[in-house]
């Protein structure tokens, strides 16, 4: 890969791991619209990068958050989201060598799905949804991180119907992200797919993204947090379009 090539990765990475730190969520639409629309890596190899990277994002924003967590929702949901990362990788094995164009087509359909997600908020609910409920939206999500590394638009949509304070939905949705990307991550290194190219993207982004974390967390950008989710919303639509535009093209 070339220095500019991996400078642009890089620089990408970081943006997007701020995003995801000041709003919970947002890293893994960016990364992989950005770089899959530029062509800078292979659709898979960036999804299991992008896996490693909000591992390591998780890992650095969750300590100290853990008794804020809802956690009988958060072991239904994870009960839904490990089988279906299983699919979601095997699926994008199938995609990759047969039909490419439509794996760019949903892909950018998930971004749109996602950036809408972040200014159309659904309404509250008056009581809490079943654990059969968190279950169906784990499995929506950890089927489209096995396919991309990103598993957040139906359990957002879903989190954020609950009557739960904020600060517990975003610290529920990282930790679930963590159990996504982690299971994604054994599963790929299972299959014996953790290449070089995959190593060497993801030792570059690890400093990268845990400095953006950290920049996130003692640093936010003086914005409310309807305003973030409206610049995110912008940049997710651009790149979810571009993606779509692409495909049909």
């Amino acid at each position: 890969m070339a220095f500019e090539t991996l400078l642009a990765f890089l620089v990408i990475a970081a943006l997007a791991g701020y995003f995801q730190t000041v709003t919970g969520f947002g890293l893994g639409l960016i990364v992989m619209g950005v770089t899959s629309g530029l062509g800078i890596a292979p659709v898979a190899s960036v999804a299991a990068v992008v896996s490693l990277m909000t591992l390591m994002n998780c890992l650095i924003a969750l300590p100290g958050r853990l008794q804020h967590i809802d956690w009988p929702s958060a072991r239904a949901a994870a009960m839904g989201i490990i089988p279906m990362i299983l699919l979601g990788v095997l699926l994008l094995d199938y995609l990759s060598g047969r039909a490419t164009t439509l794996l760019s087509l949903v892909l950018g359909l998930v971004i749109l799905y996602g950036g809408a997600s972040l200014v159309f908020q659904p309404s509250r609910q008056q009581q809490l949804s079943s654990r059969s409920s968190f279950a169906l939206f784990g499995g929506l999500s950890g089927l489209l991180g096995g396919l991309f590394g990103i598993a957040g638009p139906p359990l957002i949509y879903h989190c954020y119907r609950q009557p739960i304070e904020p600060v517990r939905i975003r610290n529920l949705l990282i930790l679930l992200f963590a159990v996504t990307s982690g299971m994604r991550t054994l599963f790929v290194t299972s299959q014996g797919q953790m290449n070089a190219e995959i190593l060497w993207l993801t030792a570059w982004s690890m400093p990268v993204i845990a400095i953006a974390t950290y920049a996130g967390r003692r640093f936010p950008l003086p914005f409310s947090s309807l305003v973030m989710r409206r610049i995110a919303f912008v940049v997710l639509v651009m790149i979810g379009t571009s993606l779509i535009a692409s495909a049909l093209a």
